[in-house]
């Protein structure tokens, strides 16, 4: 197995995956219905359709122009452009659009005379002849200064498709070295000391003797669209190998021979040739980062009834969480109105059953359930059952205490029929159009399951969860302490308009954290398979790391389970404001008596298990709409 490696850090690939397209477009319960939309791309940066010659249209094109910027050098601060230097120039001169940044650092980009097709493999290609003549003050200037350049190892920079054109050699210890440009040529001293790229070739070897990179086998690599795209294709890499080649008959040009020398003390008369070598690869996609586990991605989870409840109750909650604070931030819920703003919560949680039976009954016929009917029973029933059981035991204690916040049995009674008689109905009426389609999935699932291998401690479910709660609590905490004072210390709270511009921070919060963890995790490599593919692997732990298509690496294993890491990453907030309770209750408070510390935890389980809800919810929707988004897009079935 061999091994890759760099010595820059540079990032020369331009990833093609659907990552950077579509974290700037999260939304919060977008594309929850109906099939995946078509993707969007940022401004300037979508991608270009090529196509063959024969079947080029007026949505894909065939022709590939290369694009040349600047020359600079590590051992000289001054770039030049391209121009300066007598190489072969494009007649027409087209330059892309300049902004005011890239005048001032020279980054003056043009075009150039090398021209492809594509999918059409060319070899030694004449671009031009450039001559010298002792004779010609001039030409021997523009010589001059070329070799000026080989000495203080000026490089090119070229650009196809608005990516950099690569070059990698092999290096001494076995690693890659590879850069964004490629020199123009090298240069052995007098002392026999070759400089830069002298070394990658053992003819470079005489003494005060310049040798020009006159040919460049350039090799473009692509990913096809499926044939009902017609066939189209995107550039997905673009590198090159510099190469030096004497040629004494214009008229009968070969890429092989001796190198291109040009002596230190140069006294007769010189012609070069430019040429180059074109030819174009295909890439199996589905063969590395998050895309080797698309066949199981989209596999149900285990227990996908109960998540499916949890899912569905999280709507309601949410949709009334919203709503009332938005209500109150307009002052219709005003603390001098006493009472208004529960009223309002429990009204409108009873009248929002619908969406939570469509919802739930919609991910359970996603996950493939058929028992429709427990799963409405579930979703109607266990978690307003759980809130029910806890107040009956918690008005208990306060009847034994004979508190006046004991609820009578009357009104008991109007709370059970409130909710048996429109809230179970109501979560009866969403299910049944709920269950009637499934939201669609972008790709196939594999009949047999992939293998799944041991995790390390960074990439286990219980590591990610836990730190995927800590952004959005830190949203909170302060709003939090204010609102504990005013249900625990009898203070006033008015400022529901900072509140609700909280909540939607929270909101924005819990889903970017939860996409980025579940991205992440999908790239998290396991152990490596012992079959070899001749294929790089490119995932987010390997961003920095460039593997040419000729190098073998394993196939690793990754962890498709997302759905229920998905829930937990953001609603493990709860468990944050749970421990920030318990910190409130002994600093904060001067309770005591056993009946008022049941009391105390007994209500604040139940915003516990209303924040789980809400908080879970919207992180597994905003990471199911960016799975469901991103396997759209590449389309690897």
């Amino acid at each position: 197995m061999s091994t890759c490696g760099f010595r820059v850090g540079t990032n020369l690939w331009r990833l093609r995956s659907a990552l950077p397209r579509l974290l700037l477009g999260l939304g919060l319960l977008v594309g929850l219905q109906g099939p995946p939309c078509a993707a969007f791309y940022l401004p300037g940066l979508a991608p270009v359709n090529f196509c063959e010659a024969d079947r080029e249209t007026a949505a894909c094109k065939s022709s590939i122009a290369l694009f040349v910027n600047r020359l600079d050098s590590v051992e000289s601060v001054l770039p030049y452009e391209y121009n300066t230097f007598d190489f072969c120039q494009d007649s027409e001169k087209k330059s892309p659009s300049e902004n005011l940044g890239q005048v001032l650092f020279g980054e003056q980009i043009t075009s150039s005379p090398y021209q492809f097709s594509f999918n059409k493999t060319e070899t030694c290609v004449k671009v031009c002849v450039k001559s010298y003549d002792i004779a010609n003050e001039d030409q021997m200037k523009k010589l001059a200064f070329l070799k000026k350049g080989i000495e203080l190892s000026y490089q090119h920079h070229w650009i196809i498709d608005n990516m950099p054109v690569i070059w990698c050699r092999d290096m001494e210890d076995g690693q890659k070295y590879c850069t964004p440009g490629f020199p123009i040529g090298c240069f052995i001293t007098e002392g026999g000391l070759s400089k830069d790229a002298c070394v990658i070739n053992s003819e470079f070897n005489k003494n005060n003797s310049f040798y020009l990179f006159n040919h460049v086998d350039i090799t473009l690599t692509y990913h096809r669209e499926s044939e009902r795209n017609g066939g189209i294709a995107r550039l997905v890499t673009a590198r090159l190998d510099p190469k030096s080649y004497n040629r004494s008959d214009e008229n009968h040009i070969t890429c092989d021979g001796p190198p291109m020398e040009i002596p230190g003390e140069y006294t007769d008369k010189l012609n070069i040739t430019y040429t180059y070598s074109v030819k174009f690869e295909e890439e199996a996609q589905d063969e590395f980062g998050w895309k080797l586990v698309h066949g199981d991605v989209f596999r149900p989870p285990r227990y996908g009834m109960l998540l499916s409840v949890f899912l569905g109750q999280g709507i309601q909650v949410l949709i009334m969480t919203f709503i009332t604070l938005f209500l109150a931030c307009l002052g219709f819920l005003s603390a001098s109105k006493r009472g208004a703003l529960m009223t309002c919560a429990i009204v409108l949680w009873v009248l929002l059953g619908t969406p939570a039976g469509y919802v739930s009954a919609k991910m359970y016929k996603t996950f493939k359930g058929v028992n429709w009917n427990t799963n409405f029973l579930l979703t109607a029933l266990l978690c307003p059952g759980i809130v029910v059981i806890d107040l009956f035991m918690m008005n208990i204690i306060l009847w034994v205490e004979g508190s006046s916040a004991a609820i009578s049995f009357g009104t008991l009674i109007s709370i059970l029929a409130v909710w048996f008689g429109i809230s179970v109905p109501l979560t009866f009426f969403g299910a049944y159009f709920g269950s009637k389609k499934k939201f669609g999935s972008p790709v196939h699932i594999n009949q047999i399951p992939r293998h799944v291998p041991l995790q390390t401690f960074s990439t286990k479910t219980l590591f990610g969860i836990i730190l995927g709660g800590i952004l959005p609590f830190g949203c909170i905490f302060i709003q939090l302490f204010f609102i504990l004072n005013s249900i625990w210390s009898h203070q006033i709270y008015f400022m529901f308009g900072f509140l609700f511009l909280v909540f939607i921070i929270l909101l924005i919060t819990c889903s970017e954290a939860t996409v980025l963890l579940c991205y992440f995790h999908l790239c998290a490599e396991g152990s490596p398979l012992e079959t070899q593919h001749p294929k790089f692997l490119l995932g987010a732990s390997h961003i920095s790391t460039l593997c040419l298509a000729t190098t073998k690496i394993p196939d690793f294993q990754k962890d498709y389970h997302w759905w229920w890491r998905a829930f937990f990453t953001s609603s493990f907030t709860a468990v944050y404001f749970f421990m920030y309770a318990i910190y409130y209750f002994f600093t904060k408070l001067q309770i005591t008596g056993m009946a008022s510390t049941v009391l105390y935890f007994g209500y604040t389980m139940i915003m516990v298990l209303i924040f789980f809800l809400f908080t879970g919810t919207i992180g597994f929707f905003s990471c199911f709409w960016f799975v469901t988004k991103i396997y759209s897009v590449v389309k690897v079935d």
